[in-house]
Formats: C-alpha cells, sequence, structure tokens
C-alpha cells in the first residue's frame, strides 16, 4: 500500500544511488564507461526505500532507529548494485566463452565483485551514502509521522 513515508524514501533514496553512482563513476578507469550505472543506482534507490525504509518507517520508535535503518538501506542499495554489476559483466564474459564451467561463471560474479567494490572507498562516496542514509531515514521517519 502506498504511504507518504514510502514515497518520500522511494525520492530520497533514489537521489542518495544517483549521487553515489555519479561520484563512483568520476573515478573510473579512462576505459570504463559509466553506462547505465546512474540510472540502475537510482532505480535500486527507489525499490530499496520504497521496500526497506518505507516498510520500516512506521515501525520505528524514534527518529534515531529510522536513520540506523536509512544507513542500513544505503549499504543494501550498494551490495544490490554491486551484485547487478558484477552479473552484468559475468554474462557478458560468459557469452564471450571465458568461463570452462558453470561454477567458474559464478565465481566470476565474486570475482568482479571484488575489483568493483574498492573504489567505493572513497570518502566522497561513503559521506553521500553515511549522510543520505541518515537524512534519508530522518525524513521517512518525518512522513510517516506526519501524514499516518
Amino acid at each position: 500500500m502506498p504511504t507518504a513515508a514510502k514515497l518520500f524514501a522511494a525520492a530520497v533514496f533514489a537521489i542518495v544511488a544517483a549521487v553515489a553512482a555519479h561520484l563512483y563513476a568520476l573515478d573510473l578507469p579512462e576505459g570504463r564507461p559509466a553506462g547505465l550505472l546512474r540510472e540502475v543506482s537510482a532505480l535500486v534507490g527507489v525499490a530499496c526505500g520504497w521496500m526497506i525504509m518505507g516498510a520500516a518507517a512506521h515501525r520505528s520508535r524514534s527518529r534515531v532507529d529510522a536513520m540506523g535503518t536509512g544507513i542500513r538501506t544505503s549499504v543494501t542499495i550498494v551490495v544490490l548494485v554491486v551484485l547487478i554489476f558484477a552479473i552484468a559483466e559475468m554474462m557478458g564474459r560468459a557469452f564471450k566463452g571465458r568461463y570452462k564451467t558453470p561454477l567458474d561463471a559464478i565465481l566470476g560474479v565474486f570475482e568482479q565483485a571484488l575489483l568493483l567494490v574498492p573504489p567505493l572507498a572513497q570518502p566522497d562516496i561513503l559521506g553521500v551514502l553515511l549522510l543520505g542514509g541518515l537524512i534519508g531515514g530522518a525524513v521517512a521517519h518525518w512522513a510517516g509521522q506526519r501524514w499516518n
């Protein structure tokens, strides 16, 4: 059921995910295009904001509880986006015949994920995710309290 908390959470976390993806794309090497990174990240942000933060906004007893859930939502966005792009990269490699067995392809997902994670340790990206999670949690909690 749509609620104000879900709507606000989806909007805020779409922005957080898109800004974090933009900062990530700025640090990519020259030969690696960003592709649909920003758009996919924003879409995952909408889904996570709606399903995780929006659903938890009315259950939060305090704003601090909601802010903790906001940080959890930001971490979930990062994990899902990394997993999506690692699977996409593995599929591209699999169609080119670079894996001998299905198990090699499954291990390739984790190999690609480990290559995608280190650039996320930039202070600006971590700051956007942390502050965005805190603000997103507070905004969703406020919307849930305001229009309950």
